[in-house]
């Protein structure tokens, strides 16, 4: 039975919105405004590991063409070659009501009813679905209470306006907290496991 995680970063008060500043979002590029270097090293090399340790990645279709933009040769690798070379090879899924088909290696498009998709997904992957990005494939996944955990690094700033990861919910959403650990000098990485029932 796969495991669907969660793994993104947030300011202080929880905004998502154009960490690298490349969307136009006027307080966007808060991912490299507020941290050292060694912030980044340690973040790089969590993230390393975790998508080592993933069996899959779940994206919705802005984040998969996001990400696939800038694994094609010769593009901009910002975390590690490892964790670019884990991204080509390891099986993508790109939910979609639009896109037909990927360029991206190992990648397959649900584009039919994402919820029965997902949940067949779950069934047949065995060990962990990263989800990254895709804050509206988020939200789904949260309103249908197939997200297992939510692995949040928070930055180090206020913003005070932007979209958030949890903008719209329906009803109350529980989690329980599972761990807490600093990363580098300035970011928290927490991890919470969603309360299903």
């Amino acid at each position: 039975m796969g495991k669907i995680v969660i793994s993104t970063n947030a300011t202080l008060d929880g905004v998502v919105q154009d960490p690298d500043g490349q969307e136009g979002f006027e307080l966007g590029g808060w991912f490299h405004q507020f941290v050292g270097g060694k912030d980044l090293e340690d973040w790089a090399a969590n993230e390393t590991e975790e998508l080592l340790g993933a069996e899959a990645l779940l994206l919705g279709r802005r984040s998969g063409e996001w990400f696939e933009s800038r694994m094609r040769d010769g593009a901009e690798i910002r975390v590690s070659r490892e964790w670019a070379d884990r991204m080509n090879s390891i099986p993508k899924y790109v939910v979609s009501s639009t896109l037909e088909h990927s360029q991206w290696s190992n990648t397959t498009v649900l584009n039919g009813a994402a919820v029965k998709e997902i949940s067949e997904l779950k069934r047949t992957v065995d060990g962990e679905i990263l989800v990254y990005g895709s804050y509206q494939l988020v939200r789904t996944l949260t309103e249908q209470n197939l997200a297992d955990e939510l692995r949040l690094v928070v930055f180090p700033v206020v913003l005070g306006t932007g979209l958030r990861l949890f903008d719209e919910t329906s009803d109350k959403k529980p989690l329980h907290l599972v761990d807490t650990r600093k990363i580098g000098d300035g970011l928290v990485l927490n991890t919470y496991e969603f309360v299903q029932g």
